[in-house]
Protein backbone atom coordinates (compact mmCIF):
# COMPACT_ATOMS: atom_id res chain seq x y z
CA UNK A 1 0.00 0.00 0.00
CA UNK A 2 1.60 3.01 -1.41
CA UNK A 3 0.63 5.06 2.22
CA UNK A 4 1.79 2.59 4.50
CA UNK A 5 5.01 2.13 2.25
CA UNK A 6 5.08 6.67 2.50
CA UNK A 7 4.70 6.14 6.42
CA UNK A 8 7.21 3.67 6.74
CA UNK A 9 9.92 5.47 4.87
CA UNK A 10 9.42 8.22 6.44
CA UNK A 11 9.96 7.13 10.39
CA UNK A 12 13.12 5.13 9.26
CA UNK A 13 14.79 8.58 8.31
CA UNK A 14 13.56 9.99 11.01
CA UNK A 15 15.73 7.07 13.15
CA UNK A 16 18.63 8.06 11.59
CA UNK A 17 21.32 9.29 13.83
CA UNK A 18 23.14 11.65 11.90
CA UNK A 19 20.04 13.70 11.45
CA UNK A 20 20.42 17.08 11.73
CA UNK A 21 17.46 18.91 13.44
CA UNK A 22 17.32 20.66 10.79
CA UNK A 23 16.49 17.89 8.43
CA UNK A 24 14.62 16.27 11.04
CA UNK A 25 12.68 19.35 10.44
CA UNK A 26 11.92 19.28 6.78
CA UNK A 27 11.04 15.39 7.08
CA UNK A 28 8.52 15.99 9.44
CA UNK A 29 6.82 18.82 7.73
CA UNK A 30 6.51 16.26 4.98
CA UNK A 31 5.28 13.82 6.96
CA UNK A 32 1.97 12.01 5.00
CA UNK A 33 -0.66 12.87 6.40
CA UNK A 34 -3.03 9.73 7.74
CA UNK A 35 -6.09 9.00 5.81
CA UNK A 36 -9.83 10.17 6.37
CA UNK A 37 -11.38 6.60 6.29
CA UNK A 38 -11.38 5.05 9.46
CA UNK A 39 -10.50 1.33 8.47
CA UNK A 40 -7.92 2.58 6.29
CA UNK A 41 -6.21 4.82 9.56
CA UNK A 42 -6.35 1.98 11.39
CA UNK A 43 -4.65 -0.31 8.92
CA UNK A 44 -1.98 1.78 8.48
CA UNK A 45 -1.51 2.34 12.12
CA UNK A 46 -1.37 -1.54 12.97
CA UNK A 47 0.98 -2.10 9.89
CA UNK A 48 3.53 0.25 11.95
CA UNK A 49 2.86 -1.02 14.96
CA UNK A 50 3.59 -4.46 13.68
CA UNK A 51 7.27 -2.94 11.92
CA UNK A 52 7.95 -1.61 15.37
CA UNK A 53 8.55 2.13 13.77
CA UNK A 54 7.76 5.41 15.59
CA UNK A 55 9.43 8.88 15.37
CA UNK A 56 11.55 10.91 17.61
CA UNK A 57 10.15 14.71 18.19
CA UNK A 58 13.47 16.96 18.59
CA UNK A 59 15.05 17.99 21.59
CA UNK A 60 13.38 15.02 23.05
CA UNK A 61 15.67 12.30 24.87
CA UNK A 62 13.15 9.88 24.17
CA UNK A 63 10.86 8.84 21.51
CA UNK A 64 7.24 11.81 22.07
CA UNK A 65 4.47 9.00 21.51
CA UNK A 66 0.82 10.11 21.92
CA UNK A 67 -1.05 7.59 24.71
CA UNK A 68 -4.18 7.27 22.79
CA UNK A 69 -3.52 5.82 19.90
CA UNK A 70 -3.43 2.14 21.07
CA UNK A 71 -6.54 2.78 22.07
CA UNK A 72 -7.49 3.81 18.89
CA UNK A 73 -6.61 0.32 17.45
CA UNK A 74 -8.50 -1.80 19.69
CA UNK A 75 -12.36 -0.14 20.02
CA UNK A 76 -14.63 1.35 17.63
CA UNK A 77 -14.16 4.93 17.05
CA UNK A 78 -16.33 7.02 14.74
CA UNK A 79 -14.89 10.37 14.97
CA UNK A 80 -12.60 11.47 12.72
CA UNK A 81 -8.87 11.66 14.17
CA UNK A 82 -6.91 14.63 13.70
CA UNK A 83 -3.74 15.11 11.45
CA UNK A 84 -0.26 12.73 12.52
CA UNK A 85 1.27 15.35 13.69
CA UNK A 86 2.02 19.68 13.63
CA UNK A 87 4.76 21.89 13.93
CA UNK A 88 4.22 25.36 15.38
CA UNK A 89 5.09 27.96 12.42
CA UNK A 90 7.77 25.63 10.66
CA UNK A 91 10.06 26.70 13.94
CA UNK A 92 12.71 24.26 14.43
CA UNK A 93 11.64 23.43 17.86
CA UNK A 94 8.27 21.59 16.92
CA UNK A 95 5.63 21.38 19.14
CA UNK A 96 5.40 18.77 21.55
CA UNK A 97 2.30 17.00 19.91
CA UNK A 98 0.34 18.38 23.44
CA UNK A 99 -3.42 17.65 22.65
CA UNK A 100 -5.88 20.59 23.68
CA UNK A 101 -7.43 20.59 26.93
CA UNK A 102 -10.84 19.86 25.16
CA UNK A 103 -9.89 17.13 24.28
CA UNK A 104 -7.83 16.14 27.28
CA UNK A 105 -11.26 17.10 29.36
CA UNK A 106 -13.59 14.82 27.39
CA UNK A 107 -11.25 11.80 27.58
CA UNK A 108 -11.19 11.80 31.46
CA UNK A 109 -14.97 12.00 31.01
CA UNK A 110 -14.80 8.90 28.87
CA UNK A 111 -12.23 6.91 31.17
CA UNK A 112 -14.57 7.75 33.96
CA UNK A 113 -17.56 6.75 32.28
CA UNK A 114 -15.62 3.18 31.20
CA UNK A 115 -14.89 2.42 34.95
CA UNK A 116 -18.91 2.72 36.28
CA UNK A 117 -19.61 0.28 33.26
CA UNK A 118 -18.54 -0.50 29.73
CA UNK A 119 -20.69 1.53 27.55
CA UNK A 120 -19.03 -0.90 24.19
CA UNK A 121 -21.33 -3.61 24.73
CA UNK A 122 -20.02 -7.33 25.91
CA UNK A 123 -16.62 -8.08 24.42
CA UNK A 124 -15.39 -4.89 23.60
CA UNK A 125 -13.54 -3.19 27.06
CA UNK A 126 -11.99 -0.21 26.57
CA UNK A 127 -7.97 -1.25 26.09
CA UNK A 128 -5.62 -0.37 28.63
CA UNK A 129 -2.63 -2.42 27.91
CA UNK A 130 -0.74 -1.51 24.52
CA UNK A 131 -1.41 -3.05 21.69
CA UNK A 132 2.31 -5.14 20.40
CA UNK A 133 4.29 -2.58 19.33
CA UNK A 134 3.16 0.59 20.74
CA UNK A 135 5.66 0.45 24.07
CA UNK A 136 8.76 2.34 22.76
CA UNK A 137 9.34 1.20 20.12
CA UNK A 138 5.15 1.82 19.01
CA UNK A 139 3.67 3.81 17.54
CA UNK A 140 0.95 6.22 19.24
CA UNK A 141 -0.63 9.20 17.12
CA UNK A 142 -3.44 11.47 18.60
CA UNK A 143 -7.19 10.52 18.21
CA UNK A 144 -10.30 11.44 19.51
CA UNK A 145 -13.14 9.02 20.78
CA UNK A 146 -16.38 9.63 19.28
CA UNK A 147 -19.92 9.13 21.79
CA UNK A 148 -20.65 5.31 22.58
CA UNK A 149 -23.84 3.66 22.25
CA UNK A 150 -25.16 2.95 26.51
CA UNK A 151 -27.05 -0.07 25.27
CA UNK A 152 -25.39 -3.13 23.28
CA UNK A 153 -27.10 -3.60 19.79
CA UNK A 154 -27.75 -7.41 20.50
CA UNK A 155 -29.61 -6.25 23.38
CA UNK A 156 -31.71 -3.70 21.26
CA UNK A 157 -35.31 -5.41 19.88
CA UNK A 158 -35.90 -5.60 16.42
CA UNK A 159 -37.70 -3.06 14.21
CA UNK A 160 -37.48 0.62 13.95
CA UNK A 161 -38.35 1.99 16.89
CA UNK A 162 -37.90 1.38 20.38
CA UNK A 163 -42.08 1.83 20.91
CA UNK A 164 -42.54 -1.63 18.91
CA UNK A 165 -40.86 -3.48 22.66
CA UNK A 166 -42.97 -1.49 24.73
CA UNK A 167 -46.12 -3.46 26.60
CA UNK A 168 -47.94 -0.41 26.96
CA UNK A 169 -48.71 2.92 26.22
CA UNK A 170 -51.35 5.89 25.62
CA UNK A 171 -52.40 4.26 22.12
CA UNK A 172 -55.03 2.14 23.37
CA UNK A 173 -57.43 1.22 20.25
CA UNK A 174 -55.49 3.20 18.48
CA UNK A 175 -52.65 0.15 18.57
CA UNK A 176 -50.98 -0.13 14.77
CA UNK A 177 -51.83 3.69 14.00
CA UNK A 178 -48.36 5.28 13.34
CA UNK A 179 -48.34 8.44 15.69
CA UNK A 180 -51.74 8.15 16.63
CA UNK A 181 -52.69 9.00 20.07
CA UNK A 182 -56.32 7.87 22.03
CA UNK A 183 -57.47 11.49 21.24
CA UNK A 184 -56.58 11.64 17.64
CA UNK A 185 -57.75 8.21 17.05
CA UNK A 186 -61.88 9.58 18.41
CA UNK A 187 -60.91 12.78 15.74
CA UNK A 188 -60.59 10.44 13.47
CA UNK A 189 -63.67 8.38 14.46
CA UNK A 190 -66.07 11.20 14.88
CA UNK A 191 -64.69 12.91 11.66
CA UNK A 192 -65.37 9.61 9.55
CA UNK A 193 -69.13 9.05 11.19
CA UNK A 194 -69.70 12.71 10.35
CA UNK A 195 -68.54 12.64 6.64
CA UNK A 196 -69.91 9.36 6.32
CA UNK A 197 -73.36 10.05 7.43
CA UNK A 198 -74.18 13.99 6.03
CA UNK A 199 -72.07 13.90 2.95
CA UNK A 200 -73.76 12.89 -0.23
CA UNK A 201 -73.29 14.04 -4.05
CA UNK A 202 -73.60 17.24 -5.76
CA UNK A 203 -73.50 19.17 -1.80
CA UNK A 204 -72.08 22.57 -1.07
CA UNK A 205 -69.43 22.04 2.21
CA UNK A 206 -68.36 24.29 4.29
CA UNK A 207 -64.81 23.21 5.81
CA UNK A 208 -64.34 24.13 9.32
CA UNK A 209 -60.64 24.93 10.65
CA UNK A 210 -58.57 23.48 13.90
CA UNK A 211 -57.14 19.73 13.95
CA UNK A 212 -60.18 17.77 14.14
CA UNK A 213 -61.22 18.60 10.57
CA UNK A 214 -57.96 17.22 9.25
CA UNK A 215 -59.42 14.03 9.58
CA UNK A 216 -62.68 14.98 7.79
CA UNK A 217 -61.07 16.29 5.01
CA UNK A 218 -58.79 12.88 4.40
CA UNK A 219 -61.98 11.46 4.67
CA UNK A 220 -63.77 13.53 2.15
CA UNK A 221 -60.78 13.14 -0.25
CA UNK A 222 -61.12 9.36 -0.13
CA UNK A 223 -65.00 9.46 -0.68
CA UNK A 224 -64.80 11.42 -3.80
CA UNK A 225 -61.90 9.58 -5.06
CA UNK A 226 -63.95 6.34 -4.48
CA UNK A 227 -67.25 7.19 -5.24
CA UNK A 228 -66.58 10.28 -7.70
CA UNK A 229 -68.59 12.31 -5.94
CA UNK A 230 -69.12 16.09 -6.72
CA UNK A 231 -68.62 18.32 -3.97
CA UNK A 232 -67.55 21.68 -3.79
CA UNK A 233 -65.78 23.28 -0.64
CA UNK A 234 -65.72 26.54 1.14
CA UNK A 235 -63.23 27.28 3.47
CA UNK A 236 -63.30 28.91 6.54
CA UNK A 237 -59.64 29.90 7.07
CA UNK A 238 -56.13 29.84 4.95
CA UNK A 239 -56.01 26.54 6.97
CA UNK A 240 -59.00 24.93 5.61
CA UNK A 241 -58.23 26.63 1.68
CA UNK A 242 -54.59 24.44 1.93
CA UNK A 243 -56.15 21.50 3.18
CA UNK A 244 -58.92 21.49 0.33
CA UNK A 245 -56.35 22.43 -2.22
CA UNK A 246 -53.85 19.94 -0.55
CA UNK A 247 -56.76 16.71 -1.15
CA UNK A 248 -57.83 17.25 -4.79
CA UNK A 249 -61.11 18.71 -3.72
CA UNK A 250 -63.13 21.66 -5.93
CA UNK A 251 -62.30 25.15 -3.73
CA UNK A 252 -65.22 27.86 -4.21
CA UNK A 253 -66.23 30.45 -1.99
CA UNK A 254 -69.47 32.28 -0.57
CA UNK A 255 -69.74 34.79 -3.43
CA UNK A 256 -70.30 31.90 -6.03
CA UNK A 257 -72.15 29.19 -3.39
CA UNK A 258 -74.03 31.78 -0.96
CA UNK A 259 -76.03 28.71 0.40
CA UNK A 260 -74.35 25.58 1.74
CA UNK A 261 -75.45 21.93 2.25
CA UNK A 262 -73.61 21.01 5.37
CA UNK A 263 -70.81 22.55 7.14
CA UNK A 264 -68.71 20.46 8.95
CA UNK A 265 -66.57 22.17 12.08
CA UNK A 266 -64.61 21.05 15.45
CA UNK A 267 -65.20 22.71 18.75
CA UNK A 268 -63.59 23.54 21.57
CA UNK A 269 -66.02 22.66 24.12
CA UNK A 270 -69.73 21.66 23.69
CA UNK A 271 -72.84 21.53 26.55
CA UNK A 272 -75.66 19.87 26.80
CA UNK A 273 -77.59 22.19 24.68
CA UNK A 274 -75.05 22.09 22.27
CA UNK A 275 -73.71 25.15 22.43
CA UNK A 276 -70.39 25.28 21.74
CA UNK A 277 -66.74 28.02 22.53
CA UNK A 278 -64.89 28.10 19.03
CA UNK A 279 -62.60 30.31 18.49
CA UNK A 280 -59.23 28.55 19.86
CA UNK A 281 -57.72 28.46 16.26
CA UNK A 282 -58.28 32.20 16.01
CA UNK A 283 -60.86 31.61 12.81
CA UNK A 284 -63.93 32.51 14.51
CA UNK A 285 -65.60 35.05 12.74
CA UNK A 286 -65.07 33.03 9.49
CA UNK A 287 -66.60 29.95 10.86
CA UNK A 288 -69.47 31.34 12.29
CA UNK A 289 -70.16 32.84 8.95
CA UNK A 290 -69.49 29.42 7.11
CA UNK A 291 -72.05 27.97 9.33
CA UNK A 292 -74.55 30.35 9.96
CA UNK A 293 -75.30 30.07 6.04
CA UNK A 294 -75.13 26.45 5.96
CA UNK A 295 -78.91 24.16 6.01
CA UNK A 296 -76.76 22.22 8.32
CA UNK A 297 -74.08 22.36 10.94
CA UNK A 298 -72.31 19.43 11.87
CA UNK A 299 -69.67 19.54 14.54
CA UNK A 300 -66.95 16.55 15.45
CA UNK A 301 -64.76 16.26 18.24
CA UNK A 302 -63.42 13.90 20.92
CA UNK A 303 -64.52 12.92 24.56
CA UNK A 304 -62.28 15.49 26.14
CA UNK A 305 -65.01 18.18 24.64
CA UNK A 306 -67.95 16.94 26.03
CA UNK A 307 -69.46 19.11 29.28
CA UNK A 308 -72.37 19.50 31.03
CA UNK A 309 -71.82 23.30 31.48
CA UNK A 310 -69.43 25.74 29.25
CA UNK A 311 -66.20 26.28 31.32
CA UNK A 312 -65.87 22.53 32.71
CA UNK A 313 -63.90 21.43 30.25
CA UNK A 314 -61.95 24.63 28.57
CA UNK A 315 -60.06 27.04 30.53
CA UNK A 316 -58.88 28.99 28.20
CA UNK A 317 -61.69 31.47 28.08
CA UNK A 318 -63.92 32.41 24.95
CA UNK A 319 -62.38 33.95 22.41
CA UNK A 320 -63.93 37.58 21.01
CA UNK A 321 -62.13 39.03 17.76
CA UNK A 322 -61.62 42.93 18.03
CA UNK A 323 -60.26 45.57 15.64
CA UNK A 324 -56.85 46.40 16.82
CA UNK A 325 -57.78 50.04 18.02
CA UNK A 326 -60.44 49.01 20.27
CA UNK A 327 -58.78 45.98 22.30
CA UNK A 328 -58.20 47.97 25.64
CA UNK A 329 -61.67 49.70 25.93
CA UNK A 330 -63.10 46.21 25.03
CA UNK A 331 -61.39 44.60 27.64
CA UNK A 332 -62.24 47.03 30.12
CA UNK A 333 -66.09 46.61 29.02
CA UNK A 334 -66.22 43.12 29.37
CA UNK A 335 -64.36 43.04 32.89
CA UNK A 336 -66.95 45.54 33.94
CA UNK A 337 -70.14 44.53 32.52
CA UNK A 338 -69.43 40.74 32.66
CA UNK A 339 -66.77 39.73 35.68
CA UNK A 340 -63.75 37.55 34.67
CA UNK A 341 -60.38 38.70 33.20
CA UNK A 342 -60.02 39.60 29.91
CA UNK A 343 -56.22 39.11 28.02
CA UNK A 344 -55.15 39.81 24.73
CA UNK A 345 -53.69 36.68 23.05
CA UNK A 346 -50.44 37.06 22.21
CA UNK A 347 -48.41 35.29 19.38
CA UNK A 348 -45.63 32.38 20.00
CA UNK A 349 -43.46 32.17 16.89
CA UNK A 350 -43.73 36.10 16.46
CA UNK A 351 -43.63 39.08 18.55
CA UNK A 352 -46.79 40.83 19.40
CA UNK A 353 -50.64 39.46 19.37
CA UNK A 354 -52.05 37.17 17.41
CA UNK A 355 -53.65 38.59 13.87
CA UNK A 356 -56.68 36.65 12.68
CA UNK A 357 -57.00 35.77 8.97
CA UNK A 358 -58.95 39.26 8.88
CA UNK A 359 -56.41 41.48 10.43
CA UNK A 360 -57.70 41.80 13.97
CA UNK A 361 -56.55 41.02 17.48
CA UNK A 362 -58.64 38.31 19.75
CA UNK A 363 -59.34 38.36 23.06
CA UNK A 364 -59.75 35.80 25.14
CA UNK A 365 -62.26 36.20 28.14
CA UNK A 366 -62.17 34.05 31.11
CA UNK A 367 -65.71 33.89 32.96
CA UNK A 368 -66.17 33.29 36.50
CA UNK A 369 -69.38 32.59 36.52
CA UNK A 370 -72.22 30.54 34.42
CA UNK A 371 -74.18 33.33 32.36
CA UNK A 372 -77.16 32.86 30.70
CA UNK A 373 -75.16 32.24 27.27
CA UNK A 374 -77.35 33.94 24.42
CA UNK A 375 -77.94 37.14 26.47
CA UNK A 376 -74.35 37.34 26.78
CA UNK A 377 -73.40 36.72 23.27
CA UNK A 378 -75.82 39.40 22.14
CA UNK A 379 -74.22 41.80 24.36
CA UNK A 380 -70.77 41.17 23.82
CA UNK A 381 -71.63 41.79 20.33
CA UNK A 382 -73.32 45.06 20.98
CA UNK A 383 -69.70 46.56 22.37
CA UNK A 384 -67.95 49.06 19.79
CA UNK A 385 -65.00 47.28 18.46
CA UNK A 386 -66.22 44.12 18.84
CA UNK A 387 -66.05 42.05 15.50
CA UNK A 388 -67.62 38.32 16.44
CA UNK A 389 -67.55 36.00 19.86
CA UNK A 390 -66.70 32.62 19.95
CA UNK A 391 -69.68 31.62 21.76
CA UNK A 392 -71.90 29.42 18.82
CA UNK A 393 -75.52 29.41 20.77
CA UNK A 394 -78.22 27.45 19.12
CA UNK A 395 -76.35 26.42 16.13
CA UNK A 396 -75.24 22.94 15.56
CA UNK A 397 -77.98 20.28 14.65
CA UNK A 398 -75.51 17.22 15.52
CA UNK A 399 -72.24 16.45 17.72
CA UNK A 400 -70.34 13.34 17.14
CA UNK A 401 -68.26 12.53 19.59
CA UNK A 402 -65.59 10.18 19.39
CA UNK A 403 -65.20 8.29 22.55
CA UNK A 404 -62.25 6.78 24.48
CA UNK A 405 -63.08 3.15 23.81
CA UNK A 406 -63.65 3.13 19.99
CA UNK A 407 -67.21 4.34 19.57
CA UNK A 408 -69.00 7.84 18.28
CA UNK A 409 -71.60 9.11 20.28
CA UNK A 410 -73.99 11.36 18.97
CA UNK A 411 -75.73 14.34 20.34
CA UNK A 412 -78.66 15.91 18.80
CA UNK A 413 -80.70 19.45 19.00
CA UNK A 414 -83.61 18.68 20.97
CA UNK A 415 -87.00 20.32 19.85
CA UNK A 416 -87.91 23.67 21.48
Amino acid sequence: MPLIASHLLCTERLNTPSLSPQQRHSILCTFPRLPLDPLLRLQVLVALGAQGKHFRAPYRRTPTLHPQWQTAVQTRCRAVPRSVMHCGSCSPQLAALQVPASRRRRRRTARRRSKKGSRLGPGLQPARESPPGAGRGGMRLPVRLGPLRSTPLAARPPGRGRARARAGGRRAFSRGRPGGTMAEEAKRLAACAAVDKHVQNNQVLGIGSGSTIVHAVHRLAERVKQENLSIVCIPTSFQARQLILQNGLTLSDLDRHPELDVAIDGADEVDSDLNLIKGGGGCLTQEKIVAGYAKCFIVIADYRKKSENLGEQWKKGIPIEVIPMAYVPVTRALTKNFGGAAELRMAVSKAGPVVTDNGNFILDWKFDKVHEWSEVNTAIKMIPGVVETGLFIDMAEVVYFGMEDGSVSVREKQPR
